[in-house]
């Protein structure tokens, strides 16, 4: 063993064990001093990127002076750099999520869920400051052969979105310094394809009924809905169920809806708070995105909807008192009968069950999202209108992801370009309109709307139009030959 002051020391070590109590021989093994038996290591003491001095044992190297040299090379780097050739990616990872404050609680759960059951199990044991995409891309190889809790492989989005939290980890890690640049900016990944709605049709609805396998985003038609409203008429979430078909609001900014932010009198709501679960624990804070924060205009039955919500709620909060029960004024607009703010979860859950008792195709709740984003567009709104009533930072998700066409809207459209391809394939019919508003202007004759002419009487006067031509014509060349030179 060589000791260097200050600068840690240099180990020959090797895997052989005592016979007897099967443990490491260690310095004890008698076949060190044979060349090629063992490897060398060395240890030395560095500061972390607290401050705090920590040792670094580090080991393979094939002589000592290759284990001197690594030493040296690791003592001259800096504090950040240090920490990344000695620091494991399970260690980086640990420590990046802990630094993370300003963060959504349901983002923190879906990273410590990524980190946790896929990023370290995989790539924790490696070397942070020697990623490489190859590395990467061998591991997330690996985690697409692993099963969901359906017992599925993987999807393309799971793989996606595990990319993403260990993407930003090591922007972190690049930023602070520890490596010079990400390998996860490198890496090959299947393409995420986002789901399509699909409408609810009767093709649709049999073969579901045959093979129970449904779309994973739908959407029911207008009529669809419409059946489904009536039958929850009775509902005490009626109003919350108008809310989300008609305007399209999540789960949480449903939730989190309360009177201060809605105003009869003019007609408006505004969504300003959601109230959101991670695992079972809710949290309520600001909407998803700035874009999210808006102010949405109200019909006059959704104000009557909500008037009447308001009268119920106020009715039995005084039955409640009465009755010597506890009931608490929370101010939200959607409560359990003690007048606390609803769980999210309990909304999909009671949807889920309304649905099953309705008899109708399943959606999930966020489905009647992506129907308010149709129901809108067929009804003729724009997409930019149909942008901010959704919360929306980009109209492209809007108009790629949210929006379906509807049948009747679709029947519509088809039929005004059928009817359009038609008109155009007329021979002679527009050009002959044409014509005759010309000569009536001419003659200061009043114009009359044309008249509306059926295939044989256009074909009759086609004919009647090419015997006059070949007559006027015969007549030409019999007067030219007629005439004297």
């Amino acid at each position: 063993m060589n000791v260097m002051k200050s600068h840690g020391v240099t180990v020959k070590r090797c895997g052989c064990l005592h016979p007897e109590t099967n443990r490491p021989l260690g310095k004890a093994c008698l076949k060190l001093s044979q060349p090629g038996h063992g490897s060398w290591y060395f240890h030395c003491s560095t500061r972390n990127l607290l401050g705090q001095v920590e040792r670094v044992r580090r080991g393979g190297y094939a002589s000592e002076e290759a284990a001197r040299r690594a030493r040296d090379e690791l003592l001259a780097l800096s504090r950040e750099e240090q920490a990344g050739q000695s620091w494991t990616v399970t260690r980086w990872l640990r420590y990046w999520l802990s630094t993370r404050k300003r963060i959504r609680p349901t983002t923190k759960m879906h990273y410590t869920r990524d980190i946790e059951n896929f990023l370290i199990p995989h790539i924790g044991h490696l070397i942070l400051g020697e990623l490489n995409p190859r590395q990467l891309n061998a591991a997330f190889a690996q985690i697409a052969l692993t099963h969901n809790r359906a017992g599925q492989p993987q999807t393309a989005s799971t793989l996606q979105h595990i990319h993403a939290t260990l993407r930003a980890a090591l922007t972190g890690a690049y930023r602070e310094g520890l490596i010079k640049d990400n390998p996860a900016e490198r890496m090959e990944l299947p393409p995420r394809e986002r789901p399509q709605p699909e409408v609810w049709t009767e093709a649709r609805i049999a073969e579901w009924k045959a093979t129970g396998e449904r779309p994973t985003v739908a959407v029911w038609t207008a009529a669809q809905l419409a059946s489904f409203l009536d039958y929850v008429r009775d509902d005490t979430l009626y109003p919350l169920w108008w809310l989300i078909a008609l305007l399209g609001l999540r789960r949480g900014e449903a939730a989190g809806l309360r009177w201060a932010d809605v105003d009869l009198h003019e007609g408006q709501l505004s969504v300003v708070r959601q109230r959101t679960t991670a695992g079972y624990d809710v949290h309520e804070g600001p909407p998803k995105s700035a874009a999210s924060r808006r102010t949405l205009a109200l019909d006059k039955h959704t104000v009557r909807v909500l008037r009447q919500q308001r009268e119920r709620q106020q009715q039995r909060r005084t039955r409640r008192v009465g009755a010597g029960m506890v009931c608490h004024d929370s101010g939200y607009v959607f409560t359990s009968p003690d007048g606390l703010p609803l769980h999210p979860g309990y909304l999909t859950q009671r949807l889920r069950l309304l649905v099953n008792r309705a008899g109708l195709p399943p959606i999930r709740l966020h489905d009647l999202r992506h129907g308010a984003a149709s129901l809108a567009h067929s009804a003729g709104v724009d997409i930019k209108t149909i942008q901010h009533q959704l919360g929306h930072a980009s109209i492209r998700l809007t108009a790629d992801t949210y929006t379906t066409i509807l049948p009747p809207t679709a029947h519509e459209a088809a039929e005004a370009t059928a009817s359009y391809l038609i008109a155009a394939a007329k021979p002679g019919a527009e050009i002959k309109r044409q014509i005759e508003r010309t000569r009536d202007t001419h003659h200061g004759e009043a114009k009359t709307p044309p008249r509306h002419e059926s295939d044989s009487d256009r074909m009759k006067a086609c004919r009647q139009r090419k015997i006059k031509q070949r007559r006027k014509a015969s007549r030409s060349r019999t007067y030219r030959k007629a005439k004297p030179n």
